[in-house]
């Protein structure tokens, strides 16, 4: 894969797609001749949810509402019978738990005629309303009969992939971020999760952003233990319910939350080693490297059920040393000059995280839940930074630095729910507020030939959000509606101080200052969907107003005060068609917006790489994107095969941007908006089980990446005029994860990743492997668990990157901590 850096004619950028779709389906077929010659046997069983129908039954003459009339659920196909029950005061009824099918509706009344109505119940809604039922005078009987259904799990649907993290046993007693690494869909890169390649994700913890996790910006995934979470969902095509933020698409965390009546919970405790032999040695003259590092996870998660209260509590700590940089880079300038330099960066964790709260059912319509969030990361940083010249005869720089960094969150959330006596229909209002604060504390020793000097800089930042949100929804005979409106107040001060030893100073003292971030978001939204037999739809229309500004120091030597406005629709349409039974295709529309985050716009440098600098830029523009999607999923008896065919467009594609600075050596990264970026693409994910005891998943995605040639100016240290030529590469990933059963209550689980080479703003990204284990085994009569799993086994996973300025090519290879053993116990009661 050859990184193109010019324009290429529309023809060969045709024919490389075409080969890479003509790859891809090639895959696909392949798949399907192994499933084949393995006789696999291809029946079909579609995983379908529960539903609840509901309907009303009244006197055709007089409309008025009938009691006791005998309603029985039967199947379309013979008549079975399904569920049955007599109507109310009201005439209403309701059937809970049903599967999605096709149904006959079966009314009967002593003094009337039997009534039988076909009815279809779909997988899009939860809840049906089959509005009012006339009955005419007649005489049938029909007694009474309820039984009650079975349960189906919902794990993979055409709009949500969900994953319960438990099941991960490879990444048991790690981070969110470790978990996430062996998900479908899902990569994990400098500390980010990417969709299909794309970073530009929104996280949401139980439905909610928040300040632990970032609002335009992704944080903290990598401090929030595994432990806590009960489940993620990921969402590629969201609704118009969703903020329009994160075009890559949606991950949602769902905390742990018992309901079971009385005093119940869970205890665990998780313990490690990781970087269990070094990768690469140090460059001469700098502090050892960690190694043999430890990691420490209790836990605790407790609920108590009485009456109309629900009380809930999770609560974890987390602590890790980590090498959690060991970066070593190759400069080359158009000079001749060589430099050679290493990052090591030796890092402990402290994290205490909190949720507790309390669901509170005031009468059979009105409910409360009240909750709060805690979460308390302490962060220090002991680096070492060596500059060499091209042939190590001669140390240019030594840069040592202790970050002291602490990360406070709290949130506080209220939400109302009202039901209508109409099953299915409610109104949901909730508060949240949310605030964090960064405070941050550097300080350095610079060493050059015939000169020494100690520095620091300060940072405080506090971020406080505040949201509002009231939502509709309305089952219907053929789907449901959904309304609502949201409201969102956000404001970031932030004030940074540079300390210089002397005139000096690498330090620049004149870019310091304060500078305060705010936005206010009110939007209104629409989602409809229908379902049928044989297609369905959902139909949405969001409405956002944006009015952000950052107002900065006037004395700051480069940027000025700025912000931008926009008031923007962004719709979201999802056609589903039924092929047979258990062959679905459907087709997606979504138009969504990538807001520049604070970090991205800030304007302070940041020196924790002494000679490449990164900076915000107050002048960053959102970027807007649309999503073209067709996908299919096939099922049989024992797995499903989901494919989906993808083209993403953006328009003002932020990126970072790199460039020397003239006279010196000093390189500065900046965001800034670029033109048009386009990534097209096809996913496929085959789920089977081989026997019993063994089965597996395989994922593979294959996409082009391209970035049209731009121009833009770097403001600071001083202005100069970027041009970046066009950038293409055709990249992907493959997944491979395979579960085994054995006796005694042992599971065990394999999981294998590969990347291929990838684009980066001005460069490319080399390709990484990893292989990951883990075995489970289910003691104490199911109560208890134990595993043990190592990640990284072979110790293989090596970030390399090459980027290219207009003076200067850089190549790196970051050497960081991959491999951890862990083992853990954890017991219900």
């Amino acid at each position: 894969m050859k990184l193109s850096r010019s324009h290429s004619k529309t023809e060969g950028i045709q024919m490389k797609f075409d080969q890479l779709l003509g790859v891809l389906v090639g895959y696909k077929n392949f798949f399907f001749l192994i499933a084949f010659s393995l006789g696999f046997c291809f029946k079909i069983n579609a995983q379908v949810s529960q539903v609840t129908i509901s309907g009303s039954v009244t006197e055709q003459s007089t409309s008025n509402p009938l009691e006791y009339v005998n309603v029985v659920l039967l199947t379309e196909e013979d008549s079975a019978f399904v569920k049955g029950m007599v109507s109310d005061a009201s005439g209403r009824f309701v059937f809970d738990g049903i599967k999605p099918g096709s149904y006959l509706i079966q009314i009967s009344f002593i003094g009337y005629q039997t009534l039988n109505t076909p009815v279809f119940v779909g997988s899009l809604a939860s809840f049906l309303d089959l509005k009012e039922f006339n009955l005419v005078p007649d005489v049938n009987d029909l007694s009474e009969v309820t039984v009650t259904g079975k349960q189906d799990a919902v794990d993979y649907k055409l709009d949500k992939k969900t994953f319960t993290v438990a099941e991960n046993i490879s990444q048991s007693g790690g981070s969110v971020l470790q978990s996430m690494q062996n998900l479908p869909g899902v990569t994990v890169q400098d500390g980010k999760v990417l969709l299909r390649g794309n970073d530009r994700v929104m996280i949401l913890i139980d439905g909610k952003q928040t300040a632990l996790t970032g609002f335009n910006n992704q944080a903290g995934l990598d401090n929030i233990p595994a432990s806590s979470i009960e489940k993620i969902e990921i969402i590629n095509n969201p609704s118009s319910r969703y903020d329009a933020n994160g075009n890559a698409g949606i991950i949602n965390i769902i905390y742990k939350k018992e309901k079971q009546v009385g005093f119940n919970g869970k205890a665990g405790l998780a313990g490690g080693l990781g970087a269990l032999w070094g990768k690469k040695e140090n460059y001469p003259g700098i502090r050892p490297q960690y190694q043999m590092t430890p990691k420490i996870n209790p836990s605790l998660s407790l609920n108590y059920k009485k009456d109309k209260i629900n009380l809930f509590f999770q609560g974890d700590y987390l602590y890790t040393e980590t090498l959690n940089k060991n970066e070593f880079t190759k400069r080359e300038y158009e000079d001749g000059t060589v430099i050679n330099q290493q990052l090591k960066r030796n890092r402990d964790t402290h994290f205490v995280t909190a949720k507790a709260g309390v669901d509170w059912e005031l009468n059979e319509k009105n409910s409360l839940t009240f909750s709060g969030l805690y979460g308390l990361e302490k962060i220090i940083d002991r680096g070492d930074q060596p500059f060499y010249n091209e042939d190590f005869s001669e140390l240019l720089r030594l840069w040592q630095f202790l970050e002291d960094e602490v990360l406070t969150t709290f949130a506080v959330s209220a939400a109302y729910r009202h039901k209508y006596d109409q099953p299915g229909k409610f109104l949901d209002m909730g508060l949240n507020y949310s605030f964090n604060r960064e405070d941050e504390k550097y300080f350095f020793d610079n060493t050059l030939t015939g000169f020494f000097s100690n520095e620091a800089f300060f940072l405080i930042a506090d971020q406080n959000v505040f949201d509002f949100n009231l939502d509709f929804t309305k089952p219907l005979r053929y789907g449901k509606l959904e309304t609502g409106i949201k409201f969102r107040q956000r404001s970031i001060p932030t004030d940074m101080r540079f300390f210089a030893s002397s005139d000096t100073s690498p330090l620049d003292t004149l870019a310091d200052g304060r500078a305060t971030y705010s936005e206010i978001i009110p939007a209104l939204y629409g989602n409809y969907v229908i379902e049928k037999k044989k297609f369905d739809a959902e139909v949405g229309l969001r409405f956002e107003y944006v009015d952000v500004k950052y107002e900065v120091d006037p004395n700051h030597n480069t940027y000025e005060s700025d912000g931008y406005q926009y008031a923007q629709p962004f719709p979201n349409v999802r056609l589903g068609y039924n092929l047979s039974e258990n062959n679905r295709l459907s087709f997606s529309f979504n138009r969504r917006v990538d807001r520049p985050s604070e970090v991205d716009i800030r304007i302070f440098p940041k020196y924790d790489d002494a000679e490449i600098i990164k900076v915000g830029n107050p002048g960053l523009q959102p970027q807007f994107t649309s999503l073209l999607e067709l996908g299919l999923k096939n099922n049989w008896e024992s797995g499903y095969f989901y494919s989906a065919l993808y083209h993403r467009s953006t328009n003002q594609t932020i990126t970072r941007i790199v460039s020397q600075m003239p006279g010196s050596n000093l390189i500065y990264a900046i965001f800034q908006n670029a033109d048009k970026s386009y990534n097209s693409g096809l996913e496929m994910l085959w789920s089977q089980e081989v026997t019993p005891w063994f089965s597996f998943n395989l994922n593979l995605i294959g996409y082009y990446n391209k970035i049209d040639a731009f121009t833009v100016e770097n403001k600071y240290p001083i202005p100069s005029a970027i041009t970046v030529g066009e950038q293409d590469i055709f990249s992907g990933n493959l997944k491979w994860n395979g579960v085994a059963k054995f006796a005694k209550n042992y599971d065990a689980q394999l999981s294998a990743v590969y990347l291929a080479p990838d684009l980066i703003p001005q460069g490319r990204i080399d390709s990484r492997f990893s292989l990951d284990l883990g075995i489970k085994r289910m003691i104490q009569k199911g109560n208890g668990e134990m595993f043990f799993n190592a990640t990284d086994l072979l110790n293989t996973m090596v970030v390399r990157k090459e980027i290219e300025g207009e003076t200067f090519t850089l190549y790196s290879s970051d050497y960081y901590e991959t491999q951890v053993i862990r083992i853990g116990y954890s017991y219900k009661f």
